[in-house]
């Protein structure tokens, strides 16, 4: 027993860990993915706006001077200003300024660059010398590092005499950046660690209602039916715990329901047994001097045999029932005529009882579609309960009516015998049950006869009072309602 309760412990602890690794891993992929979505969007932002800026400025400086420049030296030689205006223009600047031609040669630069050579190959100037302002971030071969630089043209009334150029290092910049990329990365990595610690705390929550489940699961499979799960939270974990409480208990029901029955019939069993065997000595032993009491002895061995034949039938029936074998052998059935035979055969045990059985049918009753000889065995069943539970002086009285508004036939079986508890009428057609009497019965013949009539797409209904009496309906379609 420990070796298999120690099973059952690291089997739950597998389980435990395994969905704990997979619960944590959904929340870490779900996280993951969104902070890595976040960080790039984050630094997208802050990578656009810190090189938007420098955009922007250096454009406004260009636009500036280009505009200083039309307003106050339009009419003067580019070539002979020059480096006043460069003067001017880096005045406020911090980075490099250079005057250029119409032409694109550079004239003058205030980092100290020879003036004279051929800017042409930047895009910038190229589109400044054919009016448009440029702007162009790529690696200076001078500087040997990355830089951002808008010209702009010089122009006097429309014609274009020259350009401006403005150029920053983007070193500072870069470096910027990327230090507030790495605080981004590393707060989303702290945020992931965060969020897997949590799911951890959160994931043993639900991990711990699923392996008390599979232990609760576990003691009932092993036969234990009075297990419980515990209900740690009303969820749907809850619920399932709740679910297989209800289950156990049912189980914990039809076990003792089938303990009962098979104490029962081995019971009926034995009984008309040991009457036989007692028989079957005793004529075998005794010097009968006469037929009486051999004619006796052998019709107590007949009657005896019968209720064994019974007993017999009855669990065969149950047994193609539960297997889906039974098959009805269905024709068209008068009721009236039935009941009236079903009347005659039980009125001569009814009148050695001192009870009165009477048989009521309405004048114009529909035919059914069914089995006689299935709903004699059920009419039979149900009479012989009611012959049971009531005392002598009592009444039992058949009543067949037409419902044509269902197009069906309904049966009563009513008497005025014991009645039923009420707390038993829910459990009256569970298989096995006997409810508290002490009556003899295998406890199937309710549950067979409820089966047979849901064979006829019927119902059976029992209403019962105690003290008072029963009543069990029968309803059956109509012939005109049976299915095709």
């Amino acid at each position: 027993m420990r070796l298999y309760g120690a099973s059952v412990t690291a089997g739950g602890r597998t389980i435990e860990v395994g969905i704990r690794k997979r619960l944590v891993g959904s929340y870490l992929l779900v996280i993951l993915t969104a902070v890595i979505i976040l960080v790039a969007i984050l630094i997208t932002a802050v990578n656009y706006y810190y090189y938007h800026n420098i955009e922007r400025i250096l454009v406004q400086q260009a636009e500036l001077s280009a505009s200083f420049y039309e307003q106050y030296f339009k009419d003067a030689d580019l070539e002979q200003q020059a480096p006043h205006l460069l003067q001017g223009f880096s005045h406020h600047f911090a980075g490099q300024v250079q005057i250029i031609s119409s032409a694109g040669r550079l004239l003058e630069d205030s980092s100290g660059l020879q003036p004279g050579q051929s800017m042409l190959g930047y895009l910038d100037v190229r589109k400044a010398a054919a009016g448009k302002a440029g702007l162009w971030r790529g690696l200076d071969p001078a500087a040997e590092e990355e830089v951002m630089a808008v010209s702009y043209p010089l122009l006097t009334g429309s014609k274009v005499v020259g350009a401006v150029r403005f150029v920053t290092s983007l070193q500072e910049t870069k470096e910027t950046v990327r230090q507030i990329a790495a605080i981004l990365i590393g707060t989303g990595l702290i945020v992931v660690l965060i969020v897997a610690a949590v799911g951890v705390l959160l994931s043993r929550t639900i991990t711990q209602s699923i392996t008390g489940l599979k232990h609760a699961a576990e003691q009932i499979a092993d036969g234990d039916y009075g297990a419980r799960a515990e209900k740690q939270y009303d969820d749907e974990l809850g619920a399932l715990a709740d679910t297989l409480n209800v289950m156990a208990g049912k189980i914990q029901q039809h076990d003792r329901l089938k303990n009962d029955f098979i104490s029962s019939v081995s019971h009926e069993l034995r009984s008309p047994l040991t009457s036989i065997k007692g028989w079957v000595v005793t004529l075998k032993t005794s010097r009968l001097n006469g037929k009486v009491r051999l004619e006796e002895g052998l019709d107590i061995i007949e009657s005896e045999a019968d209720r064994l034949t019974g007993l017999v039938d009855e669990l065969l029936d149950f047994s193609k029932l539960e297997d889906g074998r039974m098959v009805l052998s269905r024709s068209p059935l008068h009721l009236a005529d039935f009941l009236g035979r079903i009347g005659q055969q039980l009125r001569p045990r009814a009148e050695r009882q001192g009870i009165l059985l009477e048989v009521k049918a309405a004048e114009r009753l529909p035919v059914i579609w069914g089995d006689e000889n299935r709903l004699k065995q059920v009419m039979i069943n149900l009479l012989d309960n009611a012959l049971k539970f009531t005392e002598r002086g009592g009444t039992i009285t058949i009543l067949a009516r037409p419902d044509e508004a269902e197009a069906r036939v309904v049966v009563a079986i009513k008497d005025t015998g014991a009645g039923i508890p009420k707390d038993e009428l829910p459990n009256l057609t569970q298989k096995f049950y006997k409810g508290n009497h002490k009556r003899g019965g295998s406890g199937l013949g309710l549950s067979i006869s409820e089966q047979i009539v849901r064979l006829h797409q019927g119902q059976l209904k029992i209403h019962s009072e105690l003290g008072k009496g029963t009543e069990v309906l029968i309803y059956l379609p109509s012939i005109e309602a049976r299915p095709e």
